[in-house]
């Protein structure tokens, strides 16, 4: 792997632009991620948001323009390598597996990092039977991190909206993420499902040393829990610094938080 100075950003990205034809999705990005900050990226439907995290987790080539992770480059690499090397995300629509239950779907986050063979899992000798029991252990101990403990052998698709969220964070928690990427999670959610969720991301951050990144459209939400809102219009960024700051930009209230009257 390509290795990188490091300099104490978890991640950063250099000058990444993706162009999809004539249309500029994404200009000249350039972001920088301390460890276990938690990073709020906003903006109007189109701005760029979900491209960015296409691009990370390497659905999408960028055009041009770099990604860096932990001093290595990681552009262009495979969406299963990228995860192996400590990056997860959730998606705007719950991608929960029908039929599976909680704690099923939380152990093929962890299945990232289970040596079982194709032999072993069929013949589940002895060998195979301790890492299956390893394997199950791991991921009711997440469950019971976040909450879902109670919930490991209904199906997942069954419960209400906002714990199907949570059993999605948790998957994405059991790759041994440590950079978490939340596409609107809250989106949907009551008013209590969304405290739910504050108090979850700042656990990750606070007990499992987790960096997080939120696109969400929820703005008093979002500036509630952030250390720092990066605000992207049109594919570009147009502001990043501290909420209150970012809350009064000029730029940004006109782009997206709309002029008072």
């Amino acid at each position: 792997m390509n290795q990188i100075e490091f300099n104490g950003h978890i991640f950063k990205t250099r000058d990444l632009s993706i162009r999809f034809g004539g249309l500029v999705a994404l200009k000249d990005l350039n972001i920088e991620i301390n460890s276990q900050e938690i990073i709020g990226i906003v903006g109007p439907n189109g701005a760029g948001k979900t491209t960015v995290l296409n691009l990370v987790t390497g659905v999408y080539k960028p055009t041009a323009g770099e990604i860096i992770f932990k001093g290595a480059r990681i552009d262009g690499k495979a969406p299963h390598t990228i995860a192996s090397l400590g990056i997860s995300r959730t998606f705007q629509n719950i991608r929960l597996i029908p039929y599976l239950s909680v704690l099923e779907n939380v152990m093929l986050g962890s299945a990232l990092r289970v040596d079982e063979s194709l032999v072993g899992s069929i013949f589940l000798h002895a060998g195979a039977k301790k890492v299956r029991r390893e394997w199950v252990q791991k991921s009711m101990e997440i469950l019971n991190y976040v909450g879902l403990s109670e919930c490991a052998d209904l199906e997942a698709t069954s419960l209400p909206y906002g714990k199907q969220r949570e059993v999605e964070i948790a998957r994405a928690v059991a790759t041994e993420a440590q950079l978490l990427l939340l596409d609107e999670p809250a989106a949907g959610m009551s008013k209590q499902e969304k405290e739910t969720l504050i108090r979850l991301i700042q656990l990750l951050r606070e007990k499992m040393k987790m960096t997080i990144v939120l696109i969400e459209h929820d703005i008093k939400m979002v500036m509630k829990i952030v250390d720092r809102v990066i605000v992207l219009n049109f594919g570009e960024k147009i502001a990043d610094g501290k909420p209150e700051t970012v809350r009064s930009d000029p730029k940004v209230v006109q782009a997206y938080l709309g002029v008072e009257e």
